[in-house]
């Protein structure tokens, strides 16, 4: 049996495909490795993942995930799977391969991430041929959800915000400055403490502040990022993940402005990359 997996820094989704081509579908959290490390990987797959299927069934993981950039960060991925699937074949990429292979299949294209983090490819059909490094939440990763996270709590400390979304935004997280402070600059995980605030823009996304806010997100990660790519305008405009879904028309309003057409925008990798592997 196969597993196949598209791994963010928050949620972490698979889907074991049979020798019938049977599919069962599980979560876990996410395994960036530059934010978890193995011992914690290994703890969360059996508490997570082992409990709900035999691994010695598992054959082969096709694994994609965000932060598998070099391989150090491929290491600890491989060392977690060593211990969990000590039977199986492990194959380990890049998200942005995943992103790839869901978006344009076989097809030359350009392809985004938009989810608790940021990337973008130009993709000749097997591999990614450039990336713009995002740089991270604390450098870059603008457009994100760890971003626009960033941008609703800074104008909420700073007393920016307009008043009823001020109480809303108070009503629903109950936030403590103290508290925040902490979790971006003190605990682990601070690009899915600030991603967590992110909802809150699809939820208010009718008040202007809020479409001022995500378009502004929107626009540096076209300025910062996708206007660099040689001849961006020549693409199409794809991309995966929560945020561009949900804030979909902005996105695609942002998109225009800086002379793409929009192709394929979609939640989750997982259905293209099922298939892709089905196919080939």
């Amino acid at each position: 049996m196969k597993l196949i997996a598209d791994s963010g820094s928050t949620k972490t989704t698979w889907v074991l495909i049979d020798d019938n081509q049977s599919r069962k579908q599980f979560s876990s959290e996410g395994y960036n490795p530059f934010f978890i490390k193995t011992p914690a990987i290994i703890e969360s797959l059996k508490k997570n993942l082992l409990s709900d299927l035999n691994a010695s069934s598992v054959s082969e993981i096709h694994f994609y995930g965000s932060g598998v950039s070099n391989d150090e960060n491929v290491k600890i991925i491989n060392d977690a799977f060593d211990v969990c699937f000590p039977d199986a074949k492990f194959f380990i990429e890049h998200d942005l391969l995943a992103s790839c292979r869901a978006l344009l299949g076989k097809e030359k294209g350009f392809a985004a991430i938009l989810g608790t983090g940021t990337n973008t490819a130009l993709y000749d059909g097997k591999q990614v041929e450039l990336n713009i490094d995002s740089l991270g939440y604390g450098l870059g990763d603008e457009g994100s959800g760890s971003y626009i996270g960033r941008l609703l709590l800074r104008n909420y400390l700073r007393d920016f915000m307009p008043e009823e979304l001020k109480k809303s935004f108070q009503n629903h997280f109950k936030p403590d400055k103290l508290e925040i402070l902490k979790n971006i600059y003190e605990r682990p995980l601070p690009n899915r403490f600030l991603a967590s605030f992110a909802s809150f823009s699809s939820q208010h996304i009718s008040h202007p502040f809020i479409q001022n806010l995500v378009h502004e997100a929107f626009h540096d990660f076209f300025e910062n990022i996708v206007a660099h790519y040689p001849n961006y305008t020549s693409y199409q405009f794809n991309c995966v993940g929560s945020i561009g879904f949900y804030l979909k028309d902005i996105l695609e309003k942002t998109s225009n402005d800086f002379g793409m057409k929009t192709g394929k925008i979609i939640q989750s990798p997982i259905e293209g990359l099922v298939k892709f592997h089905l196919e080939n």
